[in-house]
């Protein structure tokens, strides 16, 4: 199995057996954007920017819900996970 030299991790198997169908057509659908976002000359790669979707909607690929900012932006303006989780110290 190939295995990660940085991180020692084996994506592939994560990938097969971790990825549940629903995540990986939100994957999908988020890099759809993407490539609609570079045909248009919007996004260029490795630019340090993100398709952002104003709804926060991954399926709602119309050109009127994308727009590119910055990926710290970006990654501020996320909904913040709810769950049992513990913050590290």
């Amino acid at each position: 199995m190939p295995v990660s030299r940085k991180t020692g991790r084996n994506y592939k198997y994560e990938y097969n057996n971790y990825d549940t169908p629903e995540r990986k057509k939100k994957r999908a659908m988020r890099n759809k954007a993407r490539r609609m976002m570079t045909r248009a000359g919007l996004a260029k790669k490795g630019d340090g920017k993100d398709v952002d979707h104003r709804d926060m909607n991954a399926a709602n690929n119309k050109r009127s819900n994308l727009r590119v900012i910055p990926a710290a932006t970006n990654r501020r303006r996320q909904p913040k996970v709810k769950g049992p989780y513990k913050k590290h110290k």
